[in-house]
């Protein structure tokens, strides 16, 4: 518990997936979590984190606007009084044949993908700079990151986006004693991957090195860990964790 003990974070996205992994592996790490999230979902959440231990709240907030992004932050130093973390995994990710994408398909994923990055690091950033520390953790995608996606063209376009964000960003706030880092998960076992085709998800677990899909907690894990001291000398990176999907 001693690893991000008393430690404040806000994680976009977290109502379920990914993002309900992450905010309960930080709370079972010590760190008190807001719960943001445009679904209901997100009062679950936090209950599940208050009955861990760390005290939780949840926040209604649709990254893609300024004025929810402004007011996740405010409520978020409100009732803390100070923000150590911010994990950027609020995503949408539709797949769509690019002949067929409409400007609205397309601005509706770079809007909560990478503007929703934007809004929620522009609000923390600001207090993290006062008070001379930080971390900022974006969940990017190999999808963009490292290869390449058919039918995810502006899906792939946010990603590569928050990796390039991620690397300028840690420059400009590495001497307010800010840690920017990036992480591009592979292929990762949801509640949805395993209610579609059969065949596909056996295909997709044998093309992985380690033989399995990822899980929710393995990109938990790496979150924790560049939020915590261990990864102090660590910023502007993009750490794959993909069971070595990328590496054929």
């Amino acid at each position: 518990m001693a690893e991000l003990n008393n430690r404040v974070a806000v994680v976009t996205g977290s109502g379920q997936g990914i993002g309900r992994e992450i905010a309960l592996e930080l709370a079972k790490n010590g760190a008190k979590v807001v719960v943001a999230d445009v679904s209901n979902e997100r009062l679950k959440v936090a209950r599940e984190i208050e009955a861990i231990g760390p005290r939780s709240m949840p926040v209604k907030c649709d990254v893609s606007k300024k004025e929810d992004a402004a007011a996740l932050i405010q409520e978020t130093l409100e009732e803390f009084r100070t923000l150590d973390i911010l994990v950027n995994n609020a995503g949408v990710y539709p797949f769509k044949a690019f002949a067929e994408m409409t400007e609205e398909d397309w601005d509706h994923v770079l809007d909560v993908n990478l503007k929703g990055t934007f809004h929620c690091t522009k609000e923390a950033a600001s207090s993290m700079i006062k008070q001379k520390h930080g971390r900022i953790v974006n969940i990017a995608s190999i999808a963009g990151a490292v290869v390449g996606f058919p039918m995810l063209v502006h899906y792939s376009a946010s990603k590569g986006g928050m990796l390039g964000f991620t690397r300028a960003l840690a420059l400009e706030l590495a001497p307010h004693g800010i840690n920017v880092n990036a992480i591009a998960p592979g292929p990762i076992e949801t509640p949805g991957t395993k209610t579609g085709d059969k065949k596909t998800y056996e295909q997709t677990k044998n093309a992985v090195p380690l033989r399995r899909w990822g899980l929710p907690r393995d990109i938990a894990n790496a979150t924790v860990f560049l939020c915590s001291e261990k990864s102090s000398f660590i910023t502007g990176q993009c750490l794959v964790v993909d069971g070595g999907y990328t590496l054929q």
